[in-house]
């Protein structure tokens, strides 16, 4: 952990300087910490440097900056948050790796699941029945895998993927915020946040206390998903969706990208089949995820282990299969419960979405009846019913 002194330093740091996380850590590393980048002689540093470190001093001495520190450390320590520099110890070194790390994080319960293996689970805020479905079953099956789930806490499929996480046994999520680490973005949320914390999970942002959701801070929020993570998983994504701009960001990071296919007719799955075109692994299970990044799992585990970090979440591939056959065994014991005309339908009613005129001409039964049937079909999370449109879930 961090010393009081080198926390100070490096939040004065962010309040005197309007120079990005880059130049940041240029300077960091010259002098080794924040507290040497304030305290010592720039004379010793490279003369690029040295202007801007002298500059640097003398802004700190005049102290316009105190009342700003001053609040923001009473700030924090009243919401019972901890201050992460990157020099710090507790700082996770898979973000450290990016080009853009954050100079500071501000954290909010068990700062240790910042520094186990992740999978980013992120997708579109206007998710299906099925986004929602799989968003659910995918981040349930991979924390009881041993991955901690990270995502944005957003409306749709990021809160399903914070759900699954908490559903899973020993299941650990991270939220990244895109406001300060005192205001929870979107309202609905709250709940669940209170929900992630209490369960052993992990609210994370570089953005100072009081600073309210613009606009512009998702997407800069979307790099840290990403740099958190062994790789991102898209869920379900319109092709403006910036759901897209985490996986490129990943993409960048040297981080691998997944993606789930869906219906060439469902706008939501646009996005998945983009990134796939342009190289995104197209998975079709758990599975797939785990033997691409089952190796870096164990390894960051087996680390993790030395310093009694991960605990008990740590999964197995025997685990996941496992859950494979509860899964199949859930989704049988549902199918084998319909009755003749349920199933007939079902038969009919494929992975593609067909409207109730087109199922009322194959099936050859009113639309009034068919409208009874499609109902059930629903209800019992076996069909879905994306505007007027049906098709099958398992």
């Amino acid at each position: 952990m961090a010393g009081a002194d080198e926390t100070h330093y490096g939040l004065v740091a962010q309040y005197l300087t309007e120079f990005p996380p880059r130049v940041q850590s240029q300077l960091v590393e010259q002098t080794g910490s924040y507290t040497a980048l304030f305290t010592e002689s720039p004379e010793s540093l490279e003369p690029q440097f040295q202007e801007i470190v002298r500059r640097l001093q003398q802004e700190y001495h005049q102290q316009r900056w105190s009342d700003q520190v001053d609040s923001t450390m009473a700030l924090v320590e009243r919401v019972g948050a901890q201050i992460i520099p990157i020099t710090s110890l507790d700082y996770p070194q898979q973000l450290k790796q990016i080009s853009s790390a954050p100079p500071l994080l501000y954290s909010l319960g068990q700062i240790d699941n910042l520094h186990l293996p992740q999978i980013a689970i992120v997708g579109s805020r206007r998710m299906t029945r099925g986004g929602e479905n799989n968003a659910l079953q995918w981040s349930r099956f991979l924390a009881n895998s041993g991955f901690t789930i990270t995502s944005g806490l957003a409306l749709g499929v990021d809160g399903c993927a914070h759900r699954g996480a908490l559903e899973a046994a020993n299941g650990k999520t991270v939220a990244v915020m895109a406001t300060g680490i005192d205001s929870i973005y979107p309202q609905r949320h709250r709940q669940l946040a209170e929900q992630i914390l209490d369960s052993g999970g992990t609210l994370v942002t570089e953005f100072h206390p009081n600073v309210k959701p613009l606009p512009t801070n998702f997407p800069r929020r979307n790099r840290i998903i990403s740099g958190l993570s062994l790789g991102v998983l898209v869920v379900e994504a319109a092709v403006k969706s910036g759901s897209l701009i985490t996986a490129r960001y990943a993409l960048e990071q040297n981080r691998e990208v997944f993606a789930i296919p869906g219906s060439i007719h469902n706008p939501q799955s646009r996005g998945c089949h983009l990134l796939i075109k342009e190289g995104a692994q197209l998975v079709e299970s758990g599975d797939d995820i785990i033997s691409e990044l089952g190796g870096a799992l164990a390894a960051i585990a087996a680390t993790a282990a030395e310093v009694d970090c991960l605990g008990s979440n740590a999964g197995s591939a025997e685990h996941s299969a496992e859950l494979t056959v509860e899964l199949s065994t859930q989704f049988s014991t549902q199918l084998s419960a319909l009755n003749q005309q349920e199933s007939n339908l079902l038969k009919i009613l494929g992975f593609e979405p067909m409207d109730i005129d087109s199922l009322s001409r194959e099936h050859s039964m009113p639309v009034e009846t068919l409208s009874e049937l499609l109902i059930g079909l629903e209800l019992k999370g076996i069909i879905c019913n994306e505007n007027g449109f049906y098709q099958r879930l398992v």
